[in-house]
C-alpha cells in the first residue's frame, strides 16, 4: 500500500515538489492568491489550536503555551488580512473570524491579549475576568476635584489652628540659644575669655569688625533669657489647661 501511495505521488509531481514556507513577514508576499492561501493556513492552525486548548488536563504551562500561540496566530491573520487589502483583496478585517472561549462566547476583535478555552480558568485569570465584569467605580471630574482644593489643601491656613505659631516661637528660641551656645564654646575653645571683648578676639586674628558685636557675657545673658521664656510659656500653657478642666465652683 505505501508503495501505491508513493506512486501515486510521484505521478502527481508532489514526490518532488518542496516543502513551501509561509513568509516570515507578510510584507514580502507579492502575490494576492497566495497572501489568500496564507490567511487560510492560519485560520486552520487557529481552529486547531482553540481545539487543543480546550483540554483543562494539559497543564498550567501547556496551557499558557498554546493561549501564546494562539495569540500570536491572531496577530498574524491581522498582519495577512491587511495586506489582502493592500493587493486589492476583500477586507476581512470587518468579517468575524468565529473564535470562541471556553464558554462558547465569540471574541471580539483581535486587539489586545485574549484567553481562549481553559486559559480562562487559569490562576488569576479568572479574578481578572471577574473584575472587568463588576461595575467601575465612579470616577471624579476635574471640576469635583478643584472642590477639594482649598486654602487648607495648598497649606495658606496651617497657621490657623493656635498650635503652630507657638511651637514655632519656641523652637527659633530653643535654636538660637542652641546657636549661642555653639558660638560661645568656639571663643573659648580659640582662647578668648569671659572679660574679653569680641572686639579684642578680632583684633587678635587680624580681623576688624564694622559692626557691633555683642559680648560672650551678653549672649549667655540672651540664652538664659529666652530659655526662661520658653518656660514659662509651657508653665502658661499648663496652668491654661488645667483651669479648662476644673470644675467651676458652686455657690451655695
Amino acid at each position: 500500500m505505501s508503495m501505491l501511495n508513493r506512486w501515486l505521488r510521484v505521478q502527481s509531481g508532489e514526490e518532488f515538489r518542496k516543502e513551501e514556507r509561509r513568509p516570515y513577514l507578510a510584507s514580502q508576499c507579492e502575490k494576492l492568491d497566495e497572501a489568500e492561501k496564507w490567511r487560510r493556513q492560519i485560520l486552520g492552525e487557529i481552529t486547531k489550536k482553540v481545539s487543543e486548548i480546550q483540554n483543562p488536563g494539559l497543564g498550567e504551562f501547556k496551557i499558557r503555551d498554546l493561549n501564546d500561540l494562539i495569540n500570536k496566530l491572531v496577530r498574524e491573520k491581522g498582519h495577512w488580512e491587511k495586506r489582502i487589502l493592500e493587493l486589492g483583496g476583500p477586507n476581512y478585517m470587518k468579517v468575524k473570524t468565529g473564535i470562541v472561549d471556553a464558554d462558547g462566547n465569540e471574541m471580539a476583535g483581535t486587539k489586545g491579549y485574549k484567553y481562549y478555552g481553559a486559559a480562562r480558568d487559569l490562576p488569576g485569570v479568572r479574578e481578572l475576568f471577574n473584575n472587568k465584569n463588576s461595575a467601575p467605580a465612579a470616577k471624579r471630574n476635574r471640576g469635583q476635584m478643584y472642590k477639594c482644593a482649598d486654602a487648607w489643601y495648598f497649606g495658606y491656613r496651617d497657621e490657623d489652628d493656635a498650635l503652630l505659631v507657638p511651637l514655632e516661637k519656641a523652637a527659633e528660641e530653643e535654636a538660637v540659644a542652641t546657636a549661642v551656645l555653639e558660638w560661645t564654646e568656639r571663643q573659648v575653645g580659640r582662647g578668648a575669655k569671659k572679660g574679653d571683648s569680641d572686639d579684642d578676639v578680632d583684633k587678635e586674628d587680624g580681623f576688624v569688625a564694622h559692626v557691633v558685636v555683642p559680648r560672650a557675657e551678653d549672649l549667655e545673658k540672651a540664652a538664659l533669657a529666652a530659655k526662661k521664656r520658653q518656660m514659662l510659656a509651657a508653665y502658661a500653657d499648663e496652668e491654661e489647661l488645667a483651669k479648662q478642666k476644673r470644675p467651676p465652683a458652686t455657690g451655695k
